[in-house]
């Protein structure tokens, strides 16, 4: 019997009850990791090394680097991505224990609403997530980053920092907030098919 929970939940995780959330799987599951685990790698790599302040000594890069950086874009989509498939996991895994088919699903009132809920909680999540990257990272990477460098030593008030490859990172951030962006007007279209189909359901006429 858990091999067959296992199974629904594998399944409903892969095949969502919507055409929508089926295109949204296929979007977020492929489309974001893959840019943001090959392309994110590659602009975002060796960050770091190439961060370089003046006076340019080891200690001064990483402090500034680490105020620059308080975490890693790389870190922060990451996270972003395995919060934002929380609410659908919650769902298919108590569609699993209920044993509740995928096509079963947009049937039943209860489990509806409870769809509902976690499509909603995964736009709150990305709206969220939109603003957290706009407040850590801004929407443009400047090639000048001044660092307070006065609590590590107290001869360098202000150190000037180069960041490396701006202008790339400035097109990956404008990248990552795109699809920030279609992925929450996914879930809105997902609603609207539920809420269209339900009336469907409603409006048949009972034989």
């Amino acid at each position: 019997m858990s091999l067959n929970y296992i199974k629904n939940f594998y399944e409903g995780c892969l095949r969502p009850p919507t055409v929508i959330g089926q295109f949204h799987t296929l979007f977020f599951g492929s489309v974001r990791t893959f840019f943001l685990g090959v392309l994110g790698f590659a602009v975002y790599g060796n960050e770091a090394l190439h961060f370089s302040c003046d006076p340019d000594k080891r200690e001064i890069n990483l402090y500034c680097y680490n105020q620059f950086r308080p975490i890693t874009p790389q870190v922060f989509w990451a996270l972003q991505l395995v919060t934002v498939l929380v609410p659908g996991a919650v769902f298919h895994l108590y569609a699993a224990c209920k044993n509740i088919d995928q096509e079963e699903i947009l049937q039943r009132p209860m489990s509806t609403v409870f769809y509902i809920i976690s499509v909603l909680l995964r736009i709150i999540l990305e709206v969220l997530a939109f603003w957290l990257q706009r407040h850590l990272f801004g929407f443009v990477v400047d090639p000048i980053y001044m660092c307070d460098a006065s609590a590590l030593a107290k001869i360098f008030n202000i150190s000037k920092c180069m960041v490396p490859e701006h202008f790339e990172k400035t097109i990956f951030l404008s990248a990552m907030y795109t699809f920030t962006i279609i992925t929450i007007l996914l879930c809105i279209a997902e609603i609207f098919e539920i809420l269209f189909r339900r009336l469907g359901y409603l409006n048949q006429p009972v034989t």
